[in-house]
């Protein structure tokens, strides 16, 4: 069982669904890319039961509260989406888990015993991740409630969650949410702390470094001060994945509003039914065409992956449905990558939207996705209307996995450019007119990373087949 542990840590901002952000929830991209992934992930892992760690479920101070309800339903209706979404519950796993926490020494209750614990009633921390992770609604569900018991009743409750579905020979899949500081720039909802990205930091580093029993261990001031909702469900989820080193993958991680967001993959299992490693690292390096094959403008020649990314954007722009992406037949395509879509009409940028590494099962999905965003949802310009396709310039560029670079490695004619400083993380792409030297280059990735002239940053840099 251990090494086909499955574990998802994810935000919950309200936001994040389309029917309460709207366009304004792709500020968030990487981390709604990331949640996407995470889900096909467990789709294709296919678990017999899912089990939620929820800040925002019913709770009790001095126990875990898990609800043993055969249906649990709630809505958003306090964000103005009154869809009802309805999940079976497992009422055998929730009661032997109940057993176990007794047996075990652990305070433990079910939700039935009180009626202002709402059995059977779903919160927003339990619907957001499952509407990404779970769409299906078909799973059956046990949500626990975390509690204020120690941070190590919390590991302990994830063992117990894995000895229980070891017991009953399930494959159950174990979903951390929490959001983090709350507290990362001035005006956020719970206020400022200069020191609150510094939690952030840490708890980003532990879960990539799969050093998750050390998150107990964190500073107790630090913690306060950055005002999480998150920390105990990943403790918890960390004594359900295991001893460290535990096998992770964090998807995404930033802050936009001011609260920060982490997206991590958590057990070997979640790790290989994700593909990981299939495009990444260690996937082989292509040579970058120097000019790439010409089309972009319609009518031309194009090139196949160009042409792909035009169809997905006016069928989007004809019918407000996204276009099958079918496959990509060349031989020089990989099979996942990151890839960026860059749009213009008379020589002026008129949209701009990609991802750093792979987050669909193909390039063909990756680039088709990142059309329709670049054309719709880039929040610098309004959504494309149909009079402008017959003009318009599709570009596509597909992304050579990273490598960490001094300014020295950089030649902003070849190479494309991350800056990174704490969650803040800025790319500027290769080879773009009137970037001409590395420290124009790195001064406008920074800018767009909210990064202030001077402050130190880690550097990447990174090549690409660009298609124009």
């Amino acid at each position: 069982m251990p090494s086909e542990t499955f574990g998802i840590i994810s935000p919950h901002p309200p936001i994040f669904l389309p029917s309460v952000g709207g366009a304004e929830a792709h500020d968030a991209q990487a981390s709604l890319d990331g949640l996407h992934l995470a889900g096909r992930a467990l789709a294709a892992w296919a678990p017999d039961s899912i089990v939620l760690i929820s800040p925002h479920a019913p709770l009790a101070y001095d126990a875990f509260v898990v609800d043993t309800s055969a249906r649990l339903e709630g809505s958003m209706a306090q964000f103005r989406d009154t869809t009802a979404y309805t999940w079976p519950g497992d009422p055998e796993l929730a009661n032997a888990l109940l057993s176990a926490l007794d047996y075990a020494g652990i305070d433990g209750a079910s939700r039935d015993i009180d009626p202002r614990l709402k059995p059977g009633w779903l919160d927003h921390a339990t619907i957001v991740p499952l509407f990404f992770v779970e769409p299906t609604q078909s799973v059956p569900l046990v949500v626990i409630a975390l509690s204020y018991l120690p941070y190590e009743s919390h590991r302990r409750l994830g063992t117990v969650v894995r000895e229980v579905a070891e017991s009953l020979g399930r494959r159950v899949a174990f979903v951390a949410s929490g959001d983090m500081s709350h507290r990362l720039k001035p005006g956020a909802s719970a206020g400022y702390s200069p020191r609150a990205h510094l939690l952030d930091e840490a708890i980003v580093d532990k879960v990539g470094s799969g050093r998750l029993s050390e998150l107990a261990d964190l500073e107790p001031e630090l913690i306060e001060e950055g005002g999480e909702c998150g920390l105990r469900s990943i403790i918890a989820l960390g004594g359900f994945a295991g001893s460290d080193p535990v096998p992770t993958r964090v998807l995404a991680y930033e802050g936009p509003w001011g609260v920060g967001y982490l997206t991590a993959l958590v057990g070997q299992g979640a790790l290989d039914a994700a593909g990981t490693g299939t495009g990444g690292a260690g996937a082989e390096i292509r040579a970058t065409p120097a000019s790439g094959r010409k089309g972009g403008m319609p009518g031309h020649d194009e090139s196949e992956i160009v042409g792909l990314a035009r169809r997905s954007i006016e069928t989007f722009v004809h019918t407000g449905s996204p276009a099958e992406p079918g496959i990509l037949t060349g031989d020089e395509y990989p099979e996942r990558a990151g890839a960026f879509v860059s749009l213009h009409r008379d020589g002026m940028l008129r949209g701009c939207i990609g991802t750093i590494g792979p987050a669909y099962d193909t390039l063909a999905e990756e680039v088709a996705h990142n059309a329709v965003e670049a054309a719709m949802r880039d929040p610098r310009f309004p959504a494309l209307s149909p009079d402008e396709l017959a003009d318009l310039d599709v570009k596509v560029d597909v992304l050579h996995a990273p490598e960490a670079c001094t300014l020295a490695d950089l030649d902003p004619a070849t190479h494309g450019v991350i800056v990174t400083s704490g969650w803040r993380r800025g790319l500027l792409l290769p080879d773009l007119e009137g970037v001409d030297d590395v420290q124009t280059q790195v001064a406008i990735a920074m800018q767009k990373a909210g990064i202030a002239p001077g402050e130190h940053c880690d550097l990447q840099r990174f090549r690409v087949d660009r298609y124009t």
